[in-house]
């Protein structure tokens, strides 16, 4: 163990509210469950849930710090009564669930991944919440194969970046939407086949044209609302929509019968309420099937903007602009 403060920074949610509200303050350090590691924070990733969550529309599960921040790198300096893997000093990034904003917080172990020798703290940091999300989403309940085709709504925002270099490692074909017809160029050099305009083009017709009518077969919606109907139609035979959230609206209107003529299922899902069990399963599928992927550099981490950590309120700012292209990072 090492010399531990009995308060650290941290950034705080004033109140519910735009940027602003956002406010480095002194908080206590957080205690260790015997089952937990403290991490002395280097970066921690900005990611939608965060804006939510400041926006008063996601409040933390019960039990969470609230403190912002879902993902973190740094350096362990102190651990559990019962924990056997980690040791203080190893160097590792983490979903945790809240309190991500701060020099210091606690993890489940289970939920640690070792840093990449490649990455630097903030690379590392960018990686936690995008991958747990994809992997569960896409290989897990969409069940995503070996030569199918997937279809990614938002291929430019961290999510996106991230659904595009897992699926292509994995064998996949990967279709996504874009903002800008830059945006659509970096996504097709990461290794997309096709990036589609929304703005200027309509996804369905570009997929069905891609795909020679047959569509594709697992869909990861950020969106939901009416795109859904036109999503069923860009699906093939017992092809599989994956929702992780609304950001079109909550309701949307469906012809079943194309559910039952040809077999389709639309799944959804939060990661933030799911079990330690269950992200502590995530984490050993990620380190052992896509982390020797990273440590050989064929995937990377996409960092758009690596703000420092008094600039939390510019880091909500540019993400709800739109104009980034990949994580954003705040760096201790």
């Amino acid at each position: 163990m090492k010399n531990i403060p009995e308060t650290m920074s941290a950034i705080e949610i004033k109140e519910p509210g735009g940027p602003e509200v956002l406010r480095q303050i002194k908080r206590k350090t957080p205690n260790l469950t015997e089952q937990e590691v403290l991490i002395k924070v280097a970066a921690c990733g900005i990611n939608r849930p965060d804006i939510m969550q400041r926006s008063g529309i996601y409040p933390p599960p019960p039990g969470a710090s609230d403190i912002p921040g879902l993902e973190v790198a740094g350096e362990i300096i102190s651990i559990g009564a019962k924990e056997q893997r980690w040791n203080v000093g190893d160097k590792v990034c983490a979903l945790v669930n809240g309190g991500g904003y701060a020099e210091f917080v606690t993890a489940p172990s289970v939920q640690c991944l070792p840093v990449p020798p490649s990455l630097t703290f903030a690379e590392a940091a960018s990686l936690p919440e995008t991958f747990f999300t994809v992997w569960i989403n896409v290989f897990e309940r969409a069940k995503l194969k070996k030569n199918e085709t997937l279809f990614v709504q938002g291929g430019s925002s961290g999510i996106g970046v991230a659904a595009i270099q897992l699926g292509t490692t994995m064998g996949s074909e990967v279709y996504v939407t874009a903002g800008t017809d830059e945006k659509c160029i970096k996504c097709e050099n990461l290794g997309a086949k096709k990036a589609i305009n929304y703005k200027n083009s309509d996804f369905q017709t570009v997929l069905l044209n891609e795909t020679d009518g047959k569509g594709v077969d697992v869909i990861l919606d950020m969106v939901a609302g009416d795109y859904i109907q036109r999503e069923l139609k860009c699906l093939a035979e017992d092809g599989r929509i994956a929702i992780i959230a609304l950001m079109g609206g909550v309701k949307a209107e469906l012809n079943l019968a194309e559910l039952l003529k040809r077999r389709l299922s639309i799944s959804g899902s939060t990661l933030r309420p799911r079990s330690t069990e269950v992200k502590g399963y995530i984490a050993r599928q990620l380190e052992k099937k896509i982390w020797p992927f990273i440590s050989l550099g064929e995937i990377n981490p996409v960092l758009d903007t690596v703000f420092p950590f008094e600039k939390a309120s510019e880091a909500h700012q540019h993400m709800e602009s739109g104009l980034h292209f990949g994580k954003i990072v705040l760096q201790l």
